[in-house]
């Protein structure tokens, strides 16, 4: 993780193909898609250029809401998203923002650190599967 809280990973796939692969690892794993969004397609639609980059944003209220009740403002961050995007050199990666990060941003107490944990673990294994690393 970087002190800006997001954590980043390659992923061997193209930006379409890995949030094609996050949104069927999110459902396997029982969460919600809550929306994709193709930032480069937005782009076009206004005449410029962006370089492939896709978010995608999937949660699960049962895990999410003991967050926001603890502080309602973890909703800002919430639910979780992912974004992948190619670089100037044709290199893929999958950026997310740290459970733990959001927990320290939003000073979540003591009640929501199992809760922050499983969803910093989760995000971990889809996040994997998504960019195709080694479990």
């Amino acid at each position: 993780m970087t002190g800006d809280g997001l954590i980043t990973v390659q992923s061997r796939f193209g930006v379409t193909e890995t949030i094609d692969r996050l949104a069927e690892a999110v459902k396997r794993a029982g969460l919600v898609v809550f929306a994709r969004i193709d930032h480069a397609a937005g782009a076009r639609d206004v005449g410029a250029s962006l370089r492939p980059t896709e978010l995608l944003i999937f949660g699960n209220p049962r895990g999410g809401t003991p967050l926001m009740q603890d502080s309602q403002l973890a909703g800002i961050d919430l639910p979780v998203k992912a974004l992948a995007w190619e670089d100037d050199q044709g290199k893929v990666w999958l950026s997310y923002n740290d459970p733990h990060w959001i927990a320290e941003r939003h000073g979540l107490g003591d009640a929501s650190g199992a809760a922050v944990a499983a969803m910093a673990a989760g995000m971990e294994k889809v996040i994997a599967a998504a960019a195709g690393l080694a479990q």
